[in-house]
């Protein structure tokens, strides 16, 4: 809960990648909220009253993916409200932004191959978090990426980094207005 609102403050695509994160460590501790609470809560520096606080942001998203049918695989229904938000603003900076265009194509062959290896028909900025997610459970398995594969992932990073700070502008903007 704590990283997770700083996350959503600094760094927007970091967050959807750490919710993504959490949800998987739920479903692997089966939803149990003893096991949540020794291997996730109890272990934090914070107060009592803060701990139950955090046990109950995890019952929250289980609740979440419960409610939603995603006990066994997919994302909540928030991350994936914030990816469509986020490809909104792909699309708009697709036509207004020439740095950010050429990012995108950069990164547009390497998300189109990752498109195709899941199958999906999801936009484009929905398959680059798939793809970063992949780099990320990849490194958490400690195994082995290629060359070719971590330029790819470097391509689709500096574009969705490039995305998130400008996320971050327009919502700092709109808060002065």
């Amino acid at each position: 809960m704590l990283i997770a609102k700083q996350k959503r403050k600094e760094n927007i695509a970091e967050y959807v990648l750490y919710m993504w994160q959490i949800e998987d460590l739920l479903r692997a501790l089966k939803f149990n909220k003893d096991d949540i609470y020794r291997t996730l809560v109890e272990p934090l520096n914070v107060n009592d009253e803060k701990k139950q606080e955090i046990l109950y942001w995890y019952l929250g998203i289980i609740d979440l993916l419960k409610e939603e049918k995603k006990e066994e695989f997919g994302h909540n229904y928030h991350s994936l409200h914030v990816i469509r938000g986020l490809n909104e603003l792909h699309l708009s900076l697709l036509e207004k932004d020439s740095k950010y265009n050429s990012l995108f194509v950069a990164a547009r062959g390497d998300i189109e191959l990752f498109r195709e290896k899941s199958a999906q028909k999801t936009s484009d900025i929905e398959i680059a978090f798939d793809a970063l997610y992949a780099k990320l459970l990849l490194k958490i398995k400690h195994e082995q990426i290629s060359g070719e594969t971590s330029a790819a992932f470097d391509r689709i990073t500096t574009m969705i980094a490039y995305l998130s700070a400008k996320f971050h502008d327009f919502q700092r903007n709109a808060k002065l207005c």
